[in-house]
């Protein structure tokens, strides 16, 4: 091989093992062309089915034999079953649970010349994911798209070089495709626009990431090709990197519901700036779980400041309303009773303050599960109806929402009705009309939106209506139901959003929550239930007939034991507090630590706080919960 093309195929490889997805690409006899360092680690391959040549079928029987695959009957058939889908060279995604137990994302393309590109995402941990595309957004910025810019300089070189290189300029446009091919597949927009704001390279990925806009951008300029939204957030960073600063930020695209984070990096020619790269990608769902997690943790510190001073202020109104029921018994007349009476009425109010305190700063269980959003509309104008005043109308309407969701219905349904009865308190003796909508965004948020007919927010509730304790009730309110709402939607990875109608003048609170289909429903298979109760075991065990699996039982970890032995068990459903010695999750554990490899999961009515239950590292569904809970957690927590 030429000295050139050697150097060549060393950068080749370099520069691939810097990007943090494993990558493989095979030619049209499926042999290997070249792998990433990532490759071989994710897999543990050994040395030579990595090396170029390796034959696809080799790696796919020294996996299948691995169990990587799970239990395979027939390894020639398996193998050969997947050499003809590879033959097929159709572009394909899918998503698979390794014998590990990590779950791998496989993006397949094939090759115009023959042949296919394959990269494989490891996509277990959410915050693993976060940690990678922040990652990736570092690595993308530094290396693919200077890498770019490197092949661009190289073939302008070439372009004047004598015809003793046409060898070595074709290898380089090869290397080239195959360089734009893997750029189309990353899950981000790579982009890089000259001084005019003109565009003089993209891959086509801008309409993934801002759902609407053009795929071809060259030529084009910024603000055609970004909309006038995206462009008016973006705009000012460009000015700040043709001066000199790169920039990492992230915006929220009103339009489609997106959370975009976008890194600007200056294109340096010596001293001068001739460009800025552009890396630009999707994170709305990173958003929405930062979003989740950092309400837990205001949660968890709310907690821990009220729970002291609501112990000792508890204390004090059981201290105070006994004083007053003696000083009632007293012969103090009828002023100083009515006194009594008050100060009991004000004692009572403070009482429920500390409940709604406990409410908003404790943790509560989520109860995820399919929803029939109509329906479930249909159930809360029922339970809201009766209660309203005969000159207030309240109107419920749903679109396109004719498939199941998956959401926490109790707490969609105590919100809405809190945000029904603040309409209707601001609708006052005049009355009007609420209307409450459902519908889906971008097919990433569903939103939930109540308005009605009154004056509208003043400007300071816009600005503090979801703080904790902000009223415009005077005494009557205690300033939690808006904040509880907030509280509720953003721990779901939600948002909240509060403002006026440009239409009637009158208030609009908008909640939107992530928009997740449910998921496949697990394989019927044998379940161990065990459960102490007699009557819970009944109704769980015909839940999980229900889906179509076999159930047997047992009232112990004791009983229990006999039974995990037997042939074809494929999943252990135990409650935390048993009869006998053993806890379910001391039994759980001493089931793994055995080599056990069983599913295993609990189920408990304790507080999410108990130390029996936040320590276990088994999944644990809160009771009590309904088939269609149990369905979603199960599907979340068994591999299929």
């Amino acid at each position: 091989m030429p000295l050139q093309s050697t150097e060549t195929a060393i950068l080749t490889q370099a520069g691939l093992n810097l990007i943090q997805q494993a990558l493989s690409i095979y030619d049209r006899r499926l042999t290997l062309v070249i792998g990433n360092r990532q490759f071989q680690d994710m897999f543990d391959l050994p040395d030579q089915l990595v090396r170029p040549g390796a034959a696809f079928s080799e790696t796919i029987r020294y996996l299948a034999e691995r169990g990587d695959y799970g239990e395979v009957d027939d390894i020639d058939e398996f193998v050969q079953s997947r050499v003809d889908q590879a033959l097929d060279f159709e572009p394909h995604y899918m998503e698979r649970t390794r014998a590990n137990g990590r779950v791998i994302s496989v993006e397949g393309h094939p090759i115009p010349q023959g042949g296919w590109v394959t990269v494989y995402t490891d996509i277990t941990p959410i915050k693993r994911q976060e940690s990678l595309l922040r990652a990736r957004s570092e690595e993308l910025s530094d290396q693919v798209l200077n890498y770019t810019e490197e092949l661009g300089q190289t073939n302008r070189a070439l372009a004047s070089a004598n015809t003793a290189l046409e060898e070595t300029k074709r290898q380089l446009t090869e290397m080239e495709s195959r360089t734009r091919l893997t750029a189309e597949m990353m899950p981000a927009h790579i982009a890089r626009i000259d001084h005019d704001l003109h565009y003089t390279f993209s891959n086509r990925r801008l309409g993934k990431v801002i759902p609407g806009r053009p795929t071809d951008l060259l030529g084009l300029h910024a603000s055609e090709a970004l909309g006038t939204e995206a462009y008016a957030q973006i705009s000012p960073y460009f000015a700040r990197a043709f001066e000199g600063e790169s920039s990492v930020f992230e915006f929220t695209h009103e339009t489609s519901g997106r959370r975009i984070r976008v890194a600007l990096t200056p294109d340096r020619d010596e001293d001068q700036i001739t460009g800025v790269y552009i890396l630009s990608m999707d994170v709305t769902e990173e958003a929405q779980s930062r979003a989740a997690l950092a309400q837990t943790r205001k949660r968890e510190l709310a907690a821990q400041l009220t729970s002291g001073v609501a112990h000792d202020f508890s204390n004090l109104l059981t201290i105070i309303m006994g004083l007053q029921s003696r000083l009632a018994q007293m012969k103090i007349g009828d002023d100083a009773q009515e006194l009594v009476q008050a100060t009991n009425a004000a004692v009572r109010r403070g009482g429920t303050l500390l409940e709604r305190i406990a409410t908003i700063s404790g943790r509560r269980d989520v109860h995820m599960e399919p929803v029939n959003v109509p329906e479930m509309l249909i159930g809360l104008e029922s339970l809201a109806g009766p209660t309203l005043p005969q000159n207030i109308n309240l109107t419920i309407s749903a679109s396109d929402l004719d498939k199941l969701v998956v959401l926490d219905a109790g707490a969609i349904q105590d919100g809405l009705l809190n945000l029904i009865i603040n309409a209707t308190h601001a609708l006052g003796e005049t009355g009007g009309d609420i209307l409450l909508t459902a519908r889906p965004i971008r097919e990433t948020w569903i939103e939930f939106r109540v308005t009605d007919t009154g004056p509208g927010f003043a400007p300071e509730a816009l600005e503090h209506a979801l703080d904790p304790f902000f009223t415009t009730k005077g005494g009557e309110g205690s300033g939690l139901g808006l904040s509880m709402v907030y509280d509720q939607t953003t721990v779901a990875g939600g948002r909240v959003k509060v403002f006026n109608s440009d239409e009637t003048g009158g208030a609009v609170v908008s909640i939107r929550l992530p928009l997740r289909i449910p998921a496949q429903p697990i394989s019927p298979r044998l379940v161990l239930l065990i459960e102490d109760s007699d009557d819970i075991r009944i109704s769980v065990r015909e839940m999980l007939i229900s889906m179509g699996h076999q159930v047997i039982e047992a009232s112990s970890a004791e009983e229990a034991l006999g039974l995990t032995g037997i042939e074809g068990l494929g999943l252990i459903l135990s409650d935390v507090i048993l009869e006998g010695a053993q806890t379910g999750p001391e039994f759980l554990d001493a089931l793994s630590q055995a080599g056990v490899t069983v599913p295993m999961l609990l189920m408990t009515s304790l507080p999410p706080d108990d130390a029996r239950r936040k320590d276990t590292p088994f999944p644990v569904l809160p009771k009590p919960f309904t088939t269609g809970e149990l369905a979603t957690f199960l599907s979340q927590e068994v591999p299929s």
